[in-house]
């Protein structure tokens, strides 16, 4: 029997747009899927694996969701910290805004912050009154607030590395059309294809692997001697919301009737979820065998997927 996980998790960026956009936003696991996110796994530069796909970052992926749910929305970034402060403090005069990528790290409300780790985060900024920001920040803690000093030290986000320029934020979202969520899940299958396929068009540091050979190669870091600071990433952040991802990815799929394709992400959530215990208990054999057996799960998937656009449609969107 496969049971959708409910529950915490590390959806900054889903959880913040759901928030932004209120009544009218689709459950945070659907806006999570149609970034792309559970499409694939990377290991960028030949180091750092992550299960989303070859090439994806955050910020490509809620470009996507947006443009996927019928929606635009102006997007700022660049300047002094003072010029973005002040972009800021404007743009919540009429509305929230979602801001981010943030450092992690720096959010001084979060305990044992204080550092910056080059982790990205999301949040949404309800007002900036006198030298206080007023935000919500999904990891757990709404109506937190901040300096805006150190909202800017966080916002610069120096050490993200897919951040090209700082300070970035999205407000003022209309609608461009009427899109439902089940609609949008459809409209995004073939852009999910095409993450497994492995894409073309992004840039990625040299070394760089996607899906199965990312899978592989991963296992035989294992192998090798992971590093410490890799495995702690994994502990704390990869593997849960690597397994998040695909399970909710199989909710969705088989809401939209496609039975084969769900049963591929659950196999695949499974198999990503169950890498946590090895991975606390020091069972490096065990974590190898379970990335190796994930490898050929990423074609299958995309096959499936291709073999699914022409189904019916399914039982409605998964909340």
């Amino acid at each position: 029997m496969s049971v959708t996980y409910v529950g915490s998790g590390p959806y900054c960026y889903a959880n913040s747009l759901a928030m932004l956009l209120g009544a009218e936003s689709p459950p945070p696991a659907v806006i999570e899927i149609l970034t792309g996110s559970p499409y694939g796994m990377q290991l960028i530069g030949g180091r750092l694996p992550l299960f989303d796909p070859f090439g994806w970052d955050p910020e490509i992926g809620l470009d996507a969701a947006i443009g996927l749910l019928g929606l635009e929305c102006e997007r700022v970034d660049g300047g002094t910290a003072a010029a973005a402060l002040d972009r800021l403090r404007r743009a919540c005069q009429d509305g929230p805004v979602l801001a981010g990528p943030l450092e992690l790290g720096l959010l001084s409300f979060q305990p044992g912050s204080g550092k910056a780790i080059g982790a990205d985060h999301y949040v949404v900024v309800l007002e900036v009154e006198g030298d206080t920001v007023l935000l919500h920040d999904p990891e757990g803690y709404p109506y937190a607030t901040l300096h805006v000093d150190a909202f800017a030290a966080a916002w610069r986000g120096e050490l993200i590395p897919h951040l090209k320029r700082p300070f970035r934020m999205r407000y003022g979202f209309t609608r461009r059309e009427p899109v439902t969520p089940e609609e949008a899940l459809r409209r995004s299958l073939p852009a999910g294809a095409a993450w497994l396929a492995g894409r073309t068009d992004v840039e990625v540091p040299p070394g760089t692997l996607g899906q199965a050979e990312a899978a592989e190669r991963t296992a035989r870091l294992v192998g090798e001697g992971l590093d410490p600071e890799i495995r702690l990433l994994w502990q704390a952040f990869a593997v849960r919301v690597g397994a998040r991802r695909l399970n909710d990815l199989a909710a969705c799929l088989s809401s939209l009737g496609l039975g084969a394709g769900a049963a591929v992400a659950t196999e695949q959530a499974r198999l990503v979820g169950g890498l946590q215990g090895p991975l606390m208990s020091g069972d490096d054999v065990a974590l190898a065998a379970g990335l190796r057996r994930l490898a050929p799960t990423y074609e299958r998937l995309r096959a499936a997927l291709i073999a699914g656009e022409g189904a019916s449609p399914g039982g409605g969107t998964p909340s």
